[in-house]
């Protein structure tokens, strides 16, 4: 009986020994995350957030363009434009923390799919209010595509919408007042992260559930398995209804652009994980490094290589879809569901055993039914 005692409280001490106590209450090891916390606010966050910014003011001078000029050469630099900022908004969705949590910015940016009956009311009435949730679905990147590509059958009958029908002048203000919003947004979140919260995020080095590591793991995760895993290819492939739902494809209207911004999507979280510069290939500290740190092994393998391995699976399917992911449903679905299973399959990897290695806890409920 002594022995067993003495036995117990040694793995009690060792324990103890093995972990310690901050400040909150919560418990932590020995990585600096303020170095990983620096890396993701230097070197990802804010320049991700000033490149997006950059690519809103073209696609702003574009909009002023066409508007100015409406013909086929000012409507194709448009489009090109918003891809080029639709590709870089893949790489900040994730972070939905501080400003951006506040303004509800994410769902005013890429809410899909858009309200056509919507957009048209507010086009008819002239009246609305951007900034309300009702128009959340009627504003950002999937409103854009609409009134760049959905608005009329063909771009004869697009370029009218903006010239010679009867509505053209409201047309052309809600297509304005659409991208001039996104650039204000940015600019408020923008500034928040240079001026204000990139000091008291790097600071925020407790293990606690609004520390910053924390709360930005659940987002990552969150985006992982909403943003990617169910919004772009669960959902409109039918796993969560009865039949698929080739209409809620991102970027339905624009039809080739769908899956360039999945792979961007993509890219963004494996950049992420590994701790990745935004503007370079050189890595930091990150959730890759931290897992390395931890020594963490699953079945028998580093966890941070199962999940590059797994990641890299994932692009490997989706590099095979058709670029129109709404026309890859209505062929062959089954490769939609093929991509979807592979995103699942990182979902244990990223939600279990990196969260527990890290001792983080999940901060919300996963709504999809799986």
């Amino acid at each position: 009986m002594i022995k067993k005692v003495v036995l117990s409280l040694f793995a009690i001490a060792m324990l103890i020994a093995c972990s310690k106590s901050n400040d909150s209450g919560g418990t932590t090891d020995d990585f600096n995350r303020q170095a990983m916390l620096t890396n993701w606010a230097d070197n990802i966050i804010i320049p991700a957030f000033q490149d997006l910014s950059g690519d809103l003011a073209t696609l702003t001078s574009a909009k002023d363009s066409f508007v100015a000029t409406p013909n086929q050469t000012t409507l194709d630099a448009l489009r090109l434009s918003w891809l080029e900022a639709y590709k870089t908004w893949q790489y900040v969705e994730m972070f939905n923390i501080d400003k951006a949590e506040q303004t509800n910015y994410l769902f005013q940016m890429n809410t899909y799919p858009t309200n056509v009956t919507d957009i048209q009311n507010n086009i008819t009435t002239g009246i609305y209010d951007f900034g309300i949730v009702n128009n959340n679905d009627a504003v950002g990147f999937p409103a854009v595509d609409y009134m760049l590509y959905g608005i009329a059958d063909n771009d004869t009958e697009i370029l009218n919408a903006y010239t010679t029908a009867s509505n053209f002048e409201a047309n052309t203000t809600y297509l304005s007042d659409l991208i001039d919003q996104m650039q204000s947004l940015t600019t408020i979140v923008l500034e928040d992260w240079t001026l204000n919260y990139r000091d008291e995020f790097v600071n925020s080095t407790s293990n606690t559930a609004t520390s910053s590591t924390n709360k930005l793991t659940n987002d990552f995760i969150y985006y992982y398995e909403k943003g990617l895993r169910a919004n772009k290819f669960g959902i409109p492939a039918g796993v969560f209804s009865t039949l698929p739902l080739n209409d809620k494809v991102e970027a339905y209207y624009s039809k080739d652009a769908s899956k360039i911004l999945a792979l961007e999507g993509l890219q963004a979280v494996q950049d992420f994980f590994n701790g990745k510069a935004y503007n370079s290939s050189v890595n930091g500290e990150s959730f890759s490094s931290y897992l390395n740190y931890l020594n963490t092994i699953s079945e028998g393998e580093n966890l941070s290589t199962l999940i590059n391995n797994q990641l890299n699976e994932v692009r490997t399917k989706i590099q095979q879809l058709n670029n129109d992911l709404s026309l890859q449903i209505e062929t062959d679905n089954a490769k939609m569901l093929e991509v979807y299973d592979e995103l699942q399959r990182a979902v244990v990897l990223l939600k279990v055993d990196m969260i527990q290695a890290m001792n983080i806890s999940v901060d919300f409920v996963d709504a999809d039914g799986d």
